[in-house]
Order: structure tokens, then C-alpha cells, then sequence
């Protein structure tokens, strides 16, 4: 099969960075939609809710004050699901039956004082704070932990229990499933080609441009050939960083640009704030991996007609492997049109 065909039969696309297939099954948008339907609840957030634990000066769950911040303000999780025990790294191993012990923090960062507006509403400023606060943690946590997982839930779709906006920080003495994998493909690549992975396949996506949503002189966002999520976004840096911390002043703002522009055009494509779960990867806090490791960030939102009707992963996604409905080509164009 050649490569334009892609866009008029079922096939399936490789992703390198973690060594597994989604099958691309277009033809299914065509199909009468009688599943779920939902509505869109109308909902007027104010500026400040006297009820929400994250909001400035209010109580939280576990009967803290927070303090009346004006920027970013970050705490520990309330309900942390890693905690650091203290307690000497060991596994215990019988027969198939293994287990780990689990050192680690985790950490809220609400963006601003503001219970109303998310990362796409506030300026670019204001992102840049957010940005610069990811940076100082990193920094911070990096001194004890092998791992640091940015990461945000937006919205009820995706599991977020409040509305102000905010992400977490999730660290630990392991390293994850989905960096691992990716560490052991970029390493792989590495030592075969002299390379990095992302870089390569950055400069190839630049070139045939069928898939870049946006650019600046900084960084590229698109949708990966290999997206599984319907509007799924890649966001890269086009220099080589491993590192979170290793950005410049410059990278800082042009981050915050090209971000506030993506969230804003994921508001337009249906007229709601989108939903995602995104999340950043950079080279994990042991040995040296900087050579071969390209910092990058994943945006999947879950939306896939309309506000109301999302992409379910289930069956044959949940046995077999990922299907996705749109092909990736499609989603970048519309969201091309939107920024």
C-alpha cells in the first residue's frame, strides 16, 4: 500500500516511540450514530468560588488555608496516590507474583487565582508563569525522584474532580510503563541511526506538512501520524532538549504562545471548552539519557464528532489494539482552519 491510499482504506500506522500499531478505520464516521448523546451543561464559572479548596484564602480538604496567592500556586495532593514512605527500595518476587515498594510525592498547581479561566483564557503572560512554575518544580523534585509526570485533566470527561484550573505533578522512584517504552525506542534509534527519533521525525513532518497544525521559531505542534485520539496533538521543541529545565527564556515565551493558540483552537473546533488529558515527556532523572531522549508534550482530547459524542475506547481498543475513526491528516486540516 502506498501512502495516499491511506486516506480511502482501512490500514494500520507504526509509532516508533513506543513500538505499537492503531489500526485507522475512516470508514466508520460514515456510520448512523445511535449511541449516547449528551448535552453540553451551561455552566457560568465565577471569578472566585467560596467553596472550592483551590480557590485563594479557601479551606482545603485536609483543613489548610490556602494563602491568597496572585500567581501559580502549588501544594501537596490532599489525597496523594504516591506517597514517600520512607521506606528502602525493594521488590519481593515469587514465582509470577512480584512486587515493588513505591517512593514519591504528588502535587497540585492551580494556574491563577482565577476559578474561571483556563490555560486557553489567560494571556500568554500568565501561561509563561505556569510554564516557569512546571520548570522550578522539576528542578526541585528532580534532586530525589527518577521520575517527574507534568500532567492535566481537563474537564468532567477526563476524570477532573474541580473545575478551578489546574494540573499535577506526580513523582517517583520508578520509571513509568509509557517512558519506558519510550526510552527503550528513542535508545534503540539512537544507536542505529546517530540520531534523535523526534528530531527526525520532526524534520520529516515539516517537510510534508500534511499533518503541522502550527509553528513558530521555537516549537511545532501536530497531529502524529500515528495518533490514536481523533484531534491528538504532538508538540515539540525543533532544537534538541531533553530536559524540561533546559529551555530558554525565549523557548518559555514562544511555548506559551503556540499553546494559548492550540487550547483556543481546540475551543473553536466544537464550540466548548475541549476536554483533554495532556502531559509532558522529557528524559527520565537516571544515568544519561539526554543524547538520545527529545522533550515533548501529548494532548489527547477525547471529542470526536461534536461536544456531545466522544471517542470511547472499548472492545476491540481495550482486547486488541487502538482504532482510531478520522485519519490523522483530516484532524490537523481542521485544526489548521481554527488558529
Amino acid at each position: 500500500m502506498n501512502f495516499e491510499d491511506a486516506s480511502k482504506f482501512p490500514h494500520r500506522r507504526y509509532n516508533p516511540l513506543i513500538d505499537e500499531w492503531v489500526l485507522v478505520s475512516l470508514q466508520r464516521t460514515l456510520r448512523p450514530w445511535q449511541g449516547k448523546q449528551e448535552t453540553v451543561p451551561e455552566k457560568q464559572k465565577a471569578k472566585y468560588d467560596p467553596s472550592c479548596y483551590m480557590c485563594p484564602a479557601n479551606l482545603r480538604a485536609n483543613g489548610d488555608k490556602n494563602p491568597r496567592y496572585v500567581s501559580t500556586f502549588v501544594f501537596q495532593n490532599d489525597y496523594p496516590s504516591i506517597v514517600n514512605s520512607g521506606h528502602i527500595e525493594s521488590q519481593t518476587k515469587s514465582g509470577l507474583f512480584q512486587a515493588a515498594t513505591v517512593n514519591g510525592e504528588c502535587r497540585v498547581v492551580c494556574f491563577s487565582p482565577r476559578h474561571d479561566l483556563t490555560l486557553a483564557e489567560l494571556p500568554s503572560n500568565q501561561i509563561q508563569e505556569v510554564i516557569r512554575t512546571w520548570i522550578s518544580q522539576t528542578k526541585e523534585l528532580s534532586q530525589q525522584y527518577n521520575w517527574i509526570q507534568i500532567f492535566e485533566n481537563k474537564g468532567e470527561l477526563m476524570g477532573c474532580s474541580n473545575p478551578h484550573p489546574h494540573c499535577q505533578i506526580w513523582t517517583s522512584n520508578f520509571i513509568p510503563n509509557e517512558i519506558l517504552k519510550e526510552d527503550t525506542q528513542q535508545k534503540k534509534y539512537f544507536k542505529k541511526n546517530n540520531s534523535v527519533l523526534l528530531i527526525d521525525y520532526l524534520h520529516e513532518e515539516r517537510k510534508k506538512k500534511e499533518r503541522l497544525v502550527i509553528e513558530n521559531d521555537s516549537w511545532t505542534v501536530l497531529v502524529p501520524f500515528w495518533a490514536i485520539w481523533p484531534y491528538e496533538i504532538l508538540l515539540l521543541p525543533k532544537k534538541h532538549i531533553s530536559y524540561f529545565t533546559q529551555m530558554s527564556k525565549e523557548d518559555i515565551k514562544k511555548l506559551a504562545l503556540i499553546m494559548k493558540k492550540l487550547l483556543t483552537a481546540y475551543d473553536k473546533l466544537f464550540n466548548t471548552s475541549m476536554p483533554y488529558s495532556m502531559g509532558w515527556h522529557f528524559a527520565p532523572f537516571t544515568n544519561n539519557h539526554h543524547q538520545y531522549w527529545q522533550l515533548h508534550a501529548h494532548y489527547y482530547p477525547p471529542l470526536l464528532r461534536s461536544a456531545t459524542i466522544k471517542k470511547f475506547m472499548v472492545g476491540y481498543e481495550m482486547l486488541a489494539e487502538p482504532q482510531r475513526d478520522i485519519i490523522p491528516e483530516q484532524a490537523a486540516e481542521r485544526l489548521k482552519h481554527l488558529i
